[in-house]
Formats: structure tokens, sequence, C-alpha cells
């Protein structure tokens, strides 16, 4: 083959040409990924400025590992506590000791274990309460202030239905009508009337939301309804949504510890922190360890919960001048 046929040979600074040939095509492939890559890019610096705001909370911040050690030791506590709270021990109605933390009753039972075991049916009940509240209030919230019209019409009309009728009646009702059901039917009930405060919550973020000129954008470019809703408007209302089941989960607590101590929640031979109030309320003055510990526990947990939905709204709100992103 002749030097024509091969072509003119590349000069020295062909490892150069080369590079830049391949920054080329990287910028091709970069400009070819387009809007997927900005949004990466742009969900990873949002959660960032979030992290970073809340951090900068620190009463939040202080709140969040007290609760991830209360749930801890709600959850997974009793399993490595030496008594359980069937355990009958020889000391009776004894008070706070390095054997007995919280003391006895006066059947000899360790009350740290019963408080362990009443703080995990009362947790178990407020992320069944948060998680089952935030799926449906969310969805009928969204599909109500995104649609409008009829449907938001209707949505509402039912949310406010449950809204007029006093939260204690109903349970009340429930509570005669299945007075054998367990700790989960509670939890449900509990769901299916705090979801209305979620719902109102979400729709009307979502009436703001659909007005945004990125909506009408995604519209014009042919975009679904259901692709509009849960790529675009659902991560935008991530804020709001988060700071109402914290609320909503502090909410529940209190709820369950009202109802159980009326004697319509938690029954035996299951056992909560509200239950154990209601039994043990005679004994506030000649053995207050039995009243006050569950007391002070729930307390704790919704102090916790409301600080840390103190936060993270400040977090999510972009207009906060707390702290500085």
């Amino acid at each position: 083959m002749t030097e024509l046929d091969r072509g003119p040979s590349l000069p020295d600074e062909s490892p150069i040409i080369v590079q830049e040939m391949a920054a080329i095509e990287s910028s091709a492939t970069e400009a070819s990924e387009g809007p997927e890559r900005e949004f990466t890019v742009a969900a990873r610096s949002q959660f960032r400025i979030v992290l970073r705001r809340f951090l900068h909370h620190k009463l939040a911040v202080v709140s969040l590992v007290i609760l991830i050690l209360l749930f801890f030791m709600s959850l997974f506590g009793g399993a490595m506590w030496k008594y359980r709270p069937t355990d009958e021990t020889n000391d009776l109605s004894a008070p706070p000791s390095l054997s007995h933390p919280m003391g006895t009753d006066s059947s000899g039972h360790d009350y740290y274990a019963l408080v362990l075991a009443g703080a995990q049916k009362s947790v178990e009940i407020a992320l069944i309460v948060a998680v089952v509240t935030g799926v449906v209030g969310t969805a009928i919230g969204a599909i109500a202030g995104y649609y409008g019209g009829f449907t938001d019409s209707v949505l509402m009309r039912i949310t406010d239905l449950f809204l007029v009728v006093p939260e204690l009646v109903i349970f009340a009702l429930l509570a005669n009508k299945f007075a054998s059901a367990g700790w989960e039917f509670l939890a449900l009930s509990l769901a299916g009337v705090l979801w209305v405060y979620a719902a109102r919550v979400i729709r009307g973020v979502f009436i703001s939301l659909r007005e945004k000129d990125y909506v009408e954008a995604a519209r014009a470019l042919g975009a679904s309804n259901r692709r509009i809703i849960f790529r675009h408007l659902l991560p935008n209302a991530t804020g709001p949504i988060i700071v109402n089941i914290t609320v909503i989960t502090a909410t529940a607590v209190l709820l369950e510890t009202s109802l159980s101590y009326l004697g319509l929640g938690v029954r035996y031979p299951d056992t909560s922190l509200g239950s154990l109030i209601s039994i043990y309320q005679e004994a506030s003055t000649t053995r207050p360890w039995l009243f006050y510990f569950p007391g002070v526990l729930i307390v704790l947990i919704c102090l916790t919960v409301n600080f840390v939905g103190d936060g993270l709204r400040d977090a999510f709100d972009p207009g906060s001048r707390r702290v500085r992103a």
C-alpha cells in the first residue's frame, strides 16, 4: 500500500486531538441524556440543601435522635430486657431501683417491661396510622387538587363529612360495634378519621402547584396527567406531606392514649401507654411511678415528633430565614 493510500499521517499532537474528540463525544452523550441528568442533579442538590437546613435546626436534630432511640427501645427493648411483661417477681409494689428501673406493681410485674410493651403497641399504632394516612390522604388530596371541578367537590364534601363529626363519637360507636376487635382495628380506625387532615393540606398544595409554569410546559409537551402528578407535582409536595405526617403521628399517639384511658382503645391482653395510665391512675398518690412513667413517655414522644416536624417544615420551606442554605 502506498503512502497516498494510507492517507496523511497524524502529527505528534494526535493524543490531544483524540482527547478533544472524546470530550466532544462525552458532551454529546450528556446532551442526549438531557432532562433526566438535570433532574437527577437538581434532586441531589435539593436534598443537600434540605439536609443542611435541617442539621442547622439543633432542637430538631436532638429530637430526631431521641425519637429514634425511643422507637428502637419500644420495638426491640422488650426482647433484650431480662423480664417479660407477664413475669411475676417477689418484689411487690417496689419503687424504682437498679433491679427494677421503673419499679413494680402490686402483682410483682416489672414495670419497665410493662412500659416497653405498652410503648411498642403505641408506636406500632402510630406508624400504621402515619403510613395509611399518608397514602390515602395524599392520594385523595392530590386527585382533588389537580383535577378540581366536580371531582374536587365530591371528594371535599366527603372530607367535610368526616370533619364535622367529633372523633370520639365515631370511636365510641366503633368500639361498641367491634368490641372484640384487636389493636389493628383501632389503628385502622384512627387512620380512617385522620386522613382528612392530610387530604385538605395536600389539596391546597396541589391547587397551588398545578398553576406553575413547568406544569403548563409539561402539558404543552404532551405529558399525561399521571406523569405530571408523579413526576412534577408529588416531588414538589414532599415537604408538606412529610410535615403533615409527623403532626398526624403525634395526634395518633394522643388519640390512642385518650381512647385507651376511656376504655375504648387497646384492651387486654394487649397493652399500651394509655391503658397503663388508665389501670394505674388511682396509684398516682401512693405509687406515683406507676402513673408518671408512661405519661412522661407519651409527652416525650409527642414533643420530639413535633420538634422534628418543625425542623422539617423549616428545611423544606424555601422562604425560611431561620437557617441559611
